[in-house]
């Protein structure tokens, strides 16, 4: 028996085992293709020990680039701009267009499902030494990992397109009816005020995502709502605010069964606390209030302040922010009124509040 040569597969057997291992937990604690694709490229870069490493990934149903993702043992970064993807050489394309590459010093796969998915691509420098047969089985073995991982991701994408094209398809049709008052409602500025605070915070960039959806799907119980209160110009009796009090809850009821708005259910429920413990619907205070629904308060009293309204006087965007000033350590987390002070000094911010005006 050659013991040396049986400790050399026993040795290529654990360090494929190790590989899928690896990809299978990178699976496992990944919420998107763009995700995936970085830490991929990083994984499979490190573990085969190249020099540069590429993740590549099509367009469902169409021989398109869609994003690549790239890692040179010390940047990892995803392109996504059209005029850049097309600049590929012909050993990429060779492998997009679903042939191998097997040379000394660059491995490329394609990543193959019931159709092409992508690809992955791997570089060593002239100087280094060529890859193996060991350095192949180990790609492959990540590839066929990978592809269903890539699948799966992106039929789960669809799936979100589609109920949130469903949500915001109700969210229109109630604008339509009247369900939202003249002047409420900027989703695109909202956000784009939720994320600029939330970015200064250091906030994940899945935590960003959930305040997006958040931003959307806030007033989705205002369908329960009776229009004649939520059309109402004057001061609401005391019984009506109770039925407005419930729609945050309302809010997170409808939206529950959806899986993956899970981590947004707190945001939408709690946005109306106040940092003092006197909101609703749970008096929450301080840090006991989820931090996207602090950020949340903050864009919401700005825009509810400048919005157009028949039955109040609108404030300019200074006296808004004034306003939220005067409120910071009562109702607004303090920290988060100082970044957005901070921030609406900046000439970019400041012309994305004035859009609430226009």
């Amino acid at each position: 028996m050659n013991t040396k040569n049986s400790l050399s597969h026993t040795k290529k057997y654990k360090l494929v085992l190790s590989a899928v291992h690896m990809v299978y937990r990178l699976v496992n604690s990944t919420y998107n293709v763009q995700e995936l694709s970085l830490r991929l490229c990083r994984l499979v870069c490190q573990f085969i020990k190249a020099d540069m490493s590429a993740v590549y990934i099509l367009e469902p149903g169409k021989n398109k680039l869609l994003l690549k993702a790239l890692f040179n043992n010390q940047i990892n970064i995803l392109v996504k701009k059209k005029k850049d993807l097309e600049a590929i050489t012909k050993e990429e394309k060779k492998v997009l267009d679903g042939f191998c590459i097997f040379d000394s010093h660059v491995l490329g796969l394609p990543l193959v499902a019931d159709e092409n998915v992508g690809a992955i691509i791997l570089w060593r420098k002239k100087k280094d030494a060529p890859f193996s047969d060991s350095d192949r089985e180990m790609l492959s073995a990540v590839s066929e990992q990978s592809v269903t991982a890539i699948k799966n991701l992106q039929l789960y994408q669809e799936q979100q397109n589609i109920i949130l094209g469903s949500i915001k398809f109700i969210g229109k049709l109630l604008e339509q009816q009247g369900y939202k008052k003249q002047g409420d409602h900027h989703t695109p500025v909202h956000f784009k005020i939720v994320k600029s605070i939330a970015e200064k915070e250091h906030v994940s960039t899945q935590n960003v995502e959930s305040l997006y959806y958040a931003s959307i799907l806030r007033d989705t119980g205002a369908i329960d709502v009776p229009y004649d209160i939520l059309s109402k110009t004057s001061q609401l009796t005391s019984e009506e605010f109770r039925v407005i009090k419930r729609q945050p809850t309302r809010s997170a009821e409808l939206i529950r069964p959806v899986a993956f708005l899970k981590p947004v259910l707190p945001i939408i429920l709690y946005r109306h606390e106040k940092y003092d413990g006197t909101g609703y619907p749970s008096g929450l205070k301080k840090e006991q209030i989820p931090l996207g629904a602090r950020i949340m308060a903050v864009a919401d009293a700005f825009e509810a302040m400048t919005a157009q309204r028949t039955y109040k006087t609108r404030l300019s965007v200074d006296e808004a922010i004034a306003e939220i000033n005067r409120h910071s350590g009562t109702q607004f987390d303090p920290k988060i009124v100082d970044i957005f002070i901070k921030l609406s000094k900046q000439k970019k911010f400041r012309n994305i509040l004035s859009l609430t005006h226009k």
